[in-house]
């Protein structure tokens, strides 16, 4: 089981993107032939900071101007120099404007590119809908050979960006713009494939990825204090999903409510839809975004507002019960 954040750690709030740049110069001192490509967001997706940290990173950080298509490509050529390359710009861009590049260069190719994009979600807030993505999840989860990891906070990014550099070929890493608390421990270590259970129970479970994750365990405690047992699971790794974990969690609770800050279409609850249906049919509640745009504003208030807190987690437990 990893080890969870303190009660002084889980006080303190840090994005995820904030691990990026400073753990691919770690990886980068530690010998791995790591290179960042951007599309003028160096500063925002901290990949500035990789550049920063030694004057050689410098000139392994390649910016290719406001061309996210160009910035894949880019990638692409320098990983069959061998290099270990990852991508930044915003999440609406680094996936949607650039997708038939990642789709037939990268994935078609299994090359060893990382799409690393930052500000997804509606936690990016003020920006507005136009920049909210919301449904990058499912346009990476759909392509062949690409792995897609979800990170629930700084810890846990830091451990994605590690695990993606050290394996070979595409993957997805998901971070977001909005300091959040933090779940994990320093140093904490992820499996590609593996789902963590974070809080036992047996009445339902619980199954969160990215920002939704701290929102589950707040909910899981509301629930206690009305005698609801909830098991809270991390998903952080959507692609490929942990259906061992989740079956075993379901076949205890008899229910499951999934959690993320996501269209519910396409992304890890359709993906937990899925592999239950094939295996362990289960009422399922869907927490997320439904079928609709964001809208600017703070991001604890779009939360609220979309029914993405911890508050909405809870009721939607509370009628996954009813249903059983």
């Amino acid at each position: 089981m990893v080890k969870l954040a303190d009660a002084s750690q889980a006080t303190e709030k840090l994005a995820t993107r904030a691990a990026y740049g400073t753990t691919l110069a770690q990886l980068a001192d530690e010998g791995l032939p790591i290179v960042a490509v951007e599309a003028d967001l160096a500063g925002s997706t901290t990949t500035k900071k990789f550049a920063a940290a030694k004057p050689e990173y410098e000139k392994r950080l390649f910016d290719c101007g406001i061309a996210e298509q160009n910035m894949i490509d880019v990638a692409a050529g320098l990983s069959l120099a061998g290099n270990i390359a990852f991508t930044g710009s915003f999440a609406v861009f680094g996936t949607g404007r650039a997708y038939d590049q990642i789709r037939n260069t990268v994935c078609y190719s299994r090359l060893n590119v990382k799409i690393a994009p930052t500000h997804a979600g509606i936690s990016v807030g003020p920006d507005g809908g136009s920049h909210q993505m919301l449904e990058d999840i499912a346009l990476m989860r759909v392509l062949p050979n690409m792995r897609v990891l979800v990170p629930a906070d700084y810890a846990a990014a830091q451990a994605s960006i590690r695990l993606a550099a050290q394996t070979p070929g595409p993957f997805y890493v998901r971070m977001g713009r909005a300091a959040v608390p933090r779940v994990y421990a320093d140093g904490v270590e992820l499996e590609l494939g593996r789902a963590y259970v974070l809080r036992p129970g047996t009445d339902a479970t619980i199954v969160a990825c990215g920002v939704e994750v701290e929102q589950a365990l707040k909910a899981a405690d509301m629930l206690a204090e009305e005698g609801i047992s909830a098991e809270v699971i991390d998903a952080f790794c959507v692609k490929p999903l942990d259906v061992d974990t989740i079956v075993a969690s379901v076949e205890k609770t008899g229910c499951v409510v999934t959690a993320e800050e996501h269209n519910v279409y396409g992304g890890m609850g359709s993906a937990v839809a899925e592999a239950l249906a094939a295996v362990r049919p289960t009422p399922q509640e869907f927490v997320g975004m439904k079928d609709r745009f964001g809208k600017s504003g703070a991001y604890e208030e779009l939360s609220a507002y979309f029914g993405l807190d911890a508050k909405a987690i809870d009721e939607a437990v509370k009628r996954v019960i009813a249903r059983k």
